[in-house]
């Protein structure tokens, strides 16, 4: 994520300048002349988005005066590999675009290093959850592609396949896949192996990390039963209606396909306790999603492809982005139903969220004041890419077992059938 500063007298003029890579607001050019998204290979999800806060005003209800914070473009990318390499292909593909987008922020001059300034400018996520890891562009395009050939080849041979068992046709899916593989109508690269240094980075950081998690947390515990609480009794809600004018601007850049983009941001709650044990939850978060809930789900949600929390000007305010599957009230209701406390552990440090208790009840079990809460905190998303467009995140898995399952040499009965379900 880039992070950069906009002088807000030039935020018009990169407001336009951004819109020129969509066809109409919220549909994407992906193959635009500034920065032609479809060119790489590695990415799943980016946007470009203005972070200016319109709640500002909010923390005027601690008593405490308005504050002036920068206006922020941010530019986000969820891809494969390493830093790095992802960075020269960027550069490589859209360069001179990226060049032009950049110009409106305070500090990027003609002279510039391209390279040099994205990686001065960019802002370490507090927590990242990833919907599958180690599943790449690749993977995803190729096991689409399988599926399609699979469900062409069985509607021109549904009478020839009538009356077998599942795992007969299985069998003569096989033998097509292997044909067509054979013939280089279809590729199915094999996954690379987890490098070593990196399946040592990951077991440090489960024991380690986990370690210290643990040894924090009765210091965690006294803050949240002596001060977290207490605040809980009197911290102001504030939640109201959102302006119709504003969520019409916001709804007409969502729903163009299943998978829609969320970008939010707001002011934390005063004080070094919300800060601090926010900051220890989303160590938490951090931890389960990189070493717990890495195969298609985040605790019961199974609609989320990429999500990040971002501290912004020294903690004191936050953003949240994701891409998740379905229209933005499905994806409320998901989290209201499932996982509310989740919703409530995070989000309750934010200025004017309704009322918890504990910091896991209450808040968002409270339905309309916490969506009217969550629109009031949204920004618009300017630009916005998905290289898996009409894909949902349970599709994507879907399609892998697929290609899992023609890997068995045999199947039972009942796996065999299961097989051809997904099918």
């Amino acid at each position: 994520m880039v992070a950069a500063r906009v002088d807000r007298r030039s935020a018009d003029g990169l407001r336009a300048l951004l819109a020129t890579m969509n066809f109409a607001p919220g549909q994407l050019n992906a193959m635009n002349s500034l920065v032609p998204f479809g060119e790489l290979e590695n990415l799943h999800f980016a946007r470009f988005v203005i972070l200016d806060d319109q709640t500002l005003d909010d923390i005027q209800l601690y008593g405490l005066p308005p504050r002036e914070y920068p206006l922020y473009l941010a530019f986000l990318c969820d891809f494969d590999g390493a830093p790095a390499e992802f960075l020269t292909d960027l550069v490589r593909c859209a360069g001179p675009g990226l060049r032009r987008v950049f110009s409106y922020c305070d500090d990027f001059t003609d002279g510039t290093e391209l390279r040099r300034w994205i990686r001065d400018h960019d802002a370490p996520v507090a927590t990242c959850y990833v919907n599958f890891r180690g599943r790449t562009v690749k993977q995803v395009r190729e096991e689409a592609r399988l599926r399609q050939a699979i469900r062409t080849y069985l509607g021109s041979n549904a009478g020839a396949l009538e009356g077998q068992s599942a795992e007969q046709i299985r069998t003569h899916v096989r033998q097509f896949v292997n044909t067509e593989t054979a013939a280089g109508r279809l590729t199915l690269t094999p996954s690379a192996p987890t490098p070593w240094g990196t399946k040592i980075s990951n077991a440090v950081h489960l024991l380690g990390v986990g370690a210290l998690i643990i040894l924090l947390l009765p210091m965690v515990a006294l803050l949240v039963l002596f001060r977290i609480r207490p605040l809980e009794e009197t911290d102001p809600e504030f939640a109201p209606r959102p302006d119709s004018e504003a969520v019409s601007r916001l709804a007409i850049l969502e729903d163009h396909e299943f998978t829609n983009q969320f970008s939010a941001m707001g002011s934390m709650k005063p004080g070094f306790a919300r800060r601090w044990v926010l900051s220890y939850i989303l160590w938490v978060i951090e931890w389960t999603a990189r070493h717990l809930y890495t195969k298609g789900r985040l605790a019961r949600v199974r609609t989320i492809h990429f999500a990040r929390w971002v501290f912004l000007d020294g903690k004191k305010r936050i953003l949240f982005a994701s891409n998740y599957d379905g229209s933005l009230e499905s994806y409320m209701d998901d989290f209201i139903n499932k996982v509310s406390f989740g919703l409530n552990v995070v989000f309750s440090n934010g200025v004017g969220y309704p009322r918890t208790r504990w910091l896991l009840a209450g808040g968002a079990t409270n339905e309309q004041k916490f969506k009217y809460f969550l629109r009031r905190h949204e920004l618009p998303t300017e630009v916005w890419y998905n290289a898996h467009p009409g894909m949902s995140a349970v599709e994507l898995e879907r399609n892998s077992r697929i290609r899992q399952g023609l890997a068995a040499a045999t199947l039972s009965d009942e796996a065999a059938r299961e097989w051809v379900q997904l099918l």
